[in-house]
């Protein structure tokens, strides 16, 4: 072949001029996008890559990644705390009742919901009861008959559950297993009979219902006549305070005890708040630690129960 015939490309095609070459694209649609400015480039047998990145990069964008995929999970953490903050200083707080002081209403194991702006806010209305204020913001007594939440005077942190019977101005007596409001019996009429075995053996259990001045009626418990609080003095309500009762009437340390050894009067201040529902309950014998014991001990008949 002559020189002529190779400088044309032979076959009688034209000269090709390397200069004038453009990338050829591939069957899989991929082209060589890093050339540089050398033409010879094409003529090589030796395949064509993009230029990798430096590692370096790849790890400080990784770490960088890592980094702000970190500070949205804490973000997320605190706004859902501040939330869960919110409702339980504002709306709603969760209680276990943890005795039987309330029987037939409120069973040892019933897991309540409490509704915080019912009576309004108080230190006492937030964790802990930090001394940012006294009194009451919004500030509204509950009605006789509540079953309320609140701090014991005798040391404003421990929580207590039971009904308010006697309001400012009240005069409270309980008078031969009766209970009297300003001078008048309370309406009560037995419902049944039976017997009940407990710590202290087999023991007479008798149920009544009670109708307070106000029409709010509910179901009482009693172990008989000859309780220690049977018969009270008068006990006489001063302003701002309320005068509490279980609805276990022989098996309740409530403001028929004095405050030094039990409720005795409760300040407005301490109110939590009313108690609206039971929204599950579990018998005793129930453990955290052991998951089948919650099903076990369930009882589904009090789920959701408004309470009177």
């Amino acid at each position: 072949m002559s020189d002529d015939h190779k400088a044309n490309g032979g076959a009688g095609n034209p000269a090709i001029d390397p200069t004038e070459q453009r990338p050829i694209w591939s069957d899989d649609g991929d082209a060589p996008f890093d050339m540089g400015d050398d033409p010879e480039a094409l003529d090589s047998d030796k395949p064509i890559y993009a230029t990798p990145r430096p590692k370096k990069a790849k790890r400080v964008k990784k770490e960088k990644s890592a980094s702000n995929e970190t500070v949205e999970i804490i973000k997320t953490v605190v706004f859902a705390l501040l939330i869960a903050f919110v409702l339980r200083v504002l709306l709603f707080q969760p209680f276990t009742i943890p005795s039987a002081s309330m029987e037939p209403n409120l069973y040892e194991g019933d897991y309540i919901v409490v509704s915080k702006w019912s009576y309004g806010y108080s230190k006492h209305s937030i964790p802990w009861s930090p001394p940012l204020f006294d009194g009451r913001i919004l500030g509204k007594d509950p009605t006789r008959g509540d079953i309320v939440v609140f701090k014991l005077p005798r040391d404003n942190k421990t929580d207590y559950i039971k009904r308010v019977i006697g309001l400012p101005g009240d005069q409270v007596q309980m008078i031969a297993n009766k209970l009297y409001i300003n001078g008048a019996p309370v309406k009560d009429v037995v419902v049944s009979r039976a017997e009940l075995a407990d710590m202290f053996g087999p023991r007479p259990v008798t149920q009544v219902r009670e109708t307070l001045p106000n029409g709010k009626s509910f179901m009482t418990q009693d172990y008989g006549p000859g309780g220690d609080l049977d018969d009270t003095p008068v006990y006489e309500v001063p302003a701002g305070h309320f005068f509490m009762m279980g609805d276990n009437r022989d098996n309740s340390i409530d403001s028929r005890v004095e405050m030094s050894a039990g409720v005795g009067m409760v300040p407005a201040e301490n109110l939590v708040g009313k108690a609206e529902i039971i929204m599950f309950s579990w018998s005793p014998g129930a453990s955290l630690f052991n998951p089948v014991s919650w099903f076990a001990n369930l009882r589904p008949s009090r789920f959701f129960k408004i309470l009177d």
